[in-house]
Parts: C-alpha cells; structure tokens; sequence
C-alpha cells in the first residue's frame, strides 16, 4: 500500500506491518533520495503517554547499537501530533513468515542465520541491555540470508543479582509477566531478576523451532504453556528431525535447560559453540568473512 503523506519530511511509500500499537513503513527522504523504515505510533495511541515513553525507551536501547545484525536506529523525532522512529531500510520480512511458508533459505542457511542472531544478540548483552523477546518475529531475515535483530520495546538493563522485580514496560500491570508465551524463560514467567540468560532460554526455544519447525512447548492453554516451560522437558530434536546433528540438539536442550545455571554462561560461549557446530549433518559449516 502506497500513500502520498508525508511525515516530518519523509514521504510514506510502502506500508511494511502493523503491530499492537504501531506501523511501520518505508520511507524515502526526498532531499537524499535514500530510503529507510519509519516506526510510529498508531493515530489512536499517539498522545498515549505510555506507549509514546515506550518508542522513546525503544529509541533509548537501539540508537546506541552498532552492530551488523542488529537494526540500525538513526533518530527519534515527536511532537504533539506524532511520534516516531527512522531505522535502516531492511527488506525481507521476518523469520517467523519465512519459516511458515516453508521457505528453503531457513533450511539452507540455518546455520549462518543462527549464528549471526547470535552474535546480534550478544551485542546487545554487551551493551548492557536483555531483549526479553527474543522469537523467530523480532529476527529479520532477508533474501540474502542477513539477519538484524528488532523490536526492544521490552528490553531491560541486565540484573547482576537483587534488582526490581517486575520491571515492566508497555503498559502491562506490574507483576504479570512481559515476552511471548512460546520463548519465556522459566524465570521470566515466575518475574524473577534476569540476565543474559534469559535471552539464551528463548534463543533456545527459537533454534529449536528453525530446526523443527515448531517451537518446543505447546498448550491447550495460555497457563498451561507456561507450565510446560517451567516442568516439563522438550521432546528431543532427534525424534523430530532425523537429519538433525546431536551436537546441535545437545547444544539446544542446554539452552532449554529450567535451571538457568545449567545454561551458557553468556552468548558468547554460547556462539563459540555454534560456530563449529553443524546444524544438520549434512551441512558445511559456514565460517565468518
């Protein structure tokens, strides 16, 4: 959908998605002729005083991010009339719509798509910050097989033990839990002090569902989700994948494991073990430039 408007002069060309509260759209900027994404409120949450704090929080996390597989974020602008933020143009759509068409790139490339997730969101530990919802939706995936880590709308300063519990944003009562059902980490459902950790649990639950094709819990209902995440064990990637490598399932179900201390320590160990292993058995393993 195209659309002559004109926002704080970015001309709207061609509107990308629409989530909860926000669009996004590409956008070109005449004086330059470039092109880049433009993330604003919808017109009913604009003078929201939550969900504008929420972009501004969201512009916060990302602008000082600088990585190659994290979405670049150049600016936040506001006014009474409108808020929004301009990021890097990156065409391709998101894991999660790739991987439901069945698209051939996510088998392919998984390796390489895994282990620069990866590394984007270890940037983004390094930075300080957890993303809290980490799912094959926030990992853009183009035609090319390039990855860019978005949405930080629920990020949060990583808790070196103690911390507040229940730090939540976007409008959610304090002490509900914050992420996507799916990819929670035990201790993100029970509002526990999070670190790195967290985000290696639902980066499990995300490499598993690249592997698979479906992420590794499942429920009736929304309470009975949570509850396998927090006591039950997934079924083994052998048994749903003959061709999956046992290193790579053994290296999900650490992921995956309640205890965050049976996890990775952080993502950068985590991603030295990615790296040097296969992701199907067939694969060649895809080294950095």
């Amino acid at each position: 959908m195209a659309t002559e408007q004109t926002i704080g002069g970015y001309r709207l060309m061609n509107h990308m998605t629409t989530g909860q509260t926000s669009q996004v759209w590409e956008v070109n900027e005449p004086g330059s002729g470039r092109y880049f994404a433009m993330k604003l409120l919808l017109p009913e949450f604009v003078k929201n005083p939550i969900h504008r704090k929420m972009l501004e929080h969201e512009a916060k996390v990302g602008l000082p991010m600088s990585h190659p597989n994290v979405i670049k974020m150049l600016k936040l602008a506001k006014d009474k009339e409108t808020q929004y933020l301009i990021m890097e143009f990156f065409p391709g759509g998101n894991l999660k719509l790739r991987m439901m068409r069945k698209h051939p790139i996510v088998r392919e490339k998984a390796h390489s798509i895994i282990t620069q997730a990866a590394a984007g969101i270890a940037h983004m530990h390094d930075r300080g910050w957890i993303h809290r919802d980490i799912k094959p939706d926030n990992i853009l995936l183009n035609s090319s097989g390039e990855v860019k880590i978005i949405d930080f709308a629920l990020a949060k300063r990583i808790e070196r033990g103690g911390g507040l519990f229940g730090w939540l944003r976007g409008g959610r009562k304090r002490g509900t839990t914050a992420g996507t059902r799916s990819y929670m980490s035990p201790e993100q459902i029970l509002n526990r002090p999070l670190d790195e950790r967290a985000d290696i649990y639902s980066f499990g639950a995300t490499m598993y569902e690249i592997a698979s094709g479906r992420p590794p819990f499942r429920g009736a209902t929304p309470n009975d989700l949570l509850t396998k995440h927090l006591k039950e064990k997934p079924t083994m990637l052998q048994f749903l994948v003959e061709d999956i490598h046992e290193d790579f399932a053994q290296i999900v179900n650490r992921c995956l494991a309640k205890d965050k201390k049976e996890r990775y320590r952080n993502m950068h160990e985590l991603l030295s073990q990615l790296r040097n292993t296969k992701v199907f058995k067939g694969d060649k393993l895809e080294r950095p430039a």
